[in-house]
């Protein structure tokens, strides 16, 4: 069965009220066992959050295979820790999608 996650109005409101900024040292355990999710700047998270919700493989694969969403980096991982860093993080179980903060441009 197709969904379709741009009318679930109520999910997106749930996933929009339990997103947060959140630092990088709280999420270690998680990424220690491998639930924790980079999603790029250039996405929309709560849109992300909302299509694994809704299981829509197409839009996964497409922003996987471009890079804009994948398991968090070793490498990620360690800078995020060094620079004592907080992202948007929102949860979609068993998974923890993370963003860093979008820069501002000047």
């Amino acid at each position: 069965m197709k969904t379709n996650p741009e009318k679930d109005t109520e999910l997106h409101d749930k996933i929009n009220r339990e997103t947060g900024r959140i630092g990088w040292s709280e999420l270690e355990r998680h990424f220690a066992q491998g639930n924790v999710i980079y999603v790029s700047e250039a996405l929309d998270l709560i849109d992300v959050a909302m299509r694994i919700s809704h299981d829509d493989k197409d839009s996964i694969a497409r922003w996987m295979a471009d890079g804009q969403v994948a398991k968090v980096s070793d490498l990620q991982a360690q800078t995020w820790s060094a620079a004592d860093a907080f992202l948007w993080a929102a949860v979609v179980h068993p998974f923890i999608l993370v963003q860093p903060e979008k820069q501002q441009l000047h």
